[in-house]
């Protein structure tokens, strides 16, 4: 009987030690608690905030304090799904896109509001409505970086109180309807086609002028190289009249000299006498009526007539004398 109650109360100790052990080991593991890097937890006592436990080793009060919620303090994107937008022209276009976001107090991101992501996803998505309502279809696509900057504005506003941080948002597709995705086509294609026959346009008239202006400079050329002739033929004419009359200058004073010298007199009239004569019969040649002057056959006359001349001009006294 002894021994029975020996191994009833053996038993009775093990158990006891075992329950204790795990009691010990339950507490350390509610007590020890590690907080990873870019972390944040909330730590509530008896169901109220107690603190926020940062990256590190803690130690809880067993049964008292416990984890309540657990923030990353990295950046976070979170992915707005597609919805459809009405532009301000009512054209019905598929647009989703990417929020990117960052939990600054992870103590209002807690008790601030329930789900701080779902809050701001749908915030996004209502506030881009309401931009993309604002504007035509066409600057949608312009537009892209003035509306990504309203969304991020309004949401951090909104935000703000969560202490949850809105860093950008991007708008990734813009999906307009088939029909007006076929009208665009169209419309680049005829933009396409319009400014090939501008620059086709352009191109010719700029041929033409190049041409044209060619054609003036050719022009200005041909006057100015036919002023520059007309220029050096005049210099040449003038330079042989004047080579002309200074050889017959010349000639005269040599014949003047000539007469002048000893016999010459008689040269001249002889010269004279003979240019009469051979005029005179040349005249004949021409004509069939001659009028025949009264004293045709003074020949006499009409030497002692050039000698006279002679003679008056030798009288007169040379210039500078």
């Amino acid at each position: 009987m002894d021994a029975i109650l020996d191994f009833f109360g053996g038993q009775a100790v093990f158990f006891t030690v075992l329950v204790i052990t795990i009691l010990a080991i339950v507490a350390i593991a509610k007590t020890a608690t590690v907080v990873p890097q870019q972390s944040a937890f909330i730590v509530e006592s008896l169901g109220k905030y107690s603190k926020t436990l940062a990256a590190g080793f803690h130690i809880l009060i067993p049964f008292i304090d416990r984890i309540a919620y657990k923030h990353s303090l990295k950046e976070q994107a979170v992915d707005i799904a597609e919805q459809v937008c009405i532009t301000r022209d009512n054209v019905q276009v598929g647009i989703d896109g990417v929020l990117y976001l960052q939990v600054l107090d992870a103590r209002r991101a807690s008790y601030g509001i329930t789900n701080y992501q779902f809050a701001i996803s749908q915030l996004a998505q209502t506030t881009l409505r309401s931009e993309i309502g604002k504007i035509d279809l066409d600057r949608t696509f312009e537009e892209r970086a003035t509306i990504n900057s309203n969304v991020v504005s309004e949401l951090d506003k909104a935000s703000e109180p969560w202490g949850v941080k809105v860093l950008r948002y991007e708008i990734k597709n813009i999906n307009p309807p088939h029909d007006v995705l076929s009208a665009m086509e169209k419309q680049m294609r005829a933009e396409r086609e319009k400014r090939a026959v501008v620059l086709g346009s352009e191109g010719e008239r700029d041929a033409n002028i190049n041409q044209a202006e060619g054609e003036k400079q050719r022009v200005i050329k041909e006057s100015e190289a036919a002023k520059q002739q007309q220029i050096n033929e005049a210099q040449g004419e003038a330079e042989a009249i004047l080579a002309v009359a200074t050889a017959t200058a010349e000639g005269l004073r040599r014949v003047a000299d000539a007469v002048n010298a000893e016999g010459g007199r008689d040269a001249m009239q002889l010269r004279v006498a003979e240019d009469y004569v051979r005029q005179f019969g040349n005249l004949a040649k021409v004509a069939n009526t001659l009028i025949v002057p009264a004293n045709l056959s003074d020949v006499a006359s009409m030497i002692a007539l050039a000698t006279k001349v002679f003679e008056h001009r030798g009288a007169d006294p040379a210039p500078g004398s």
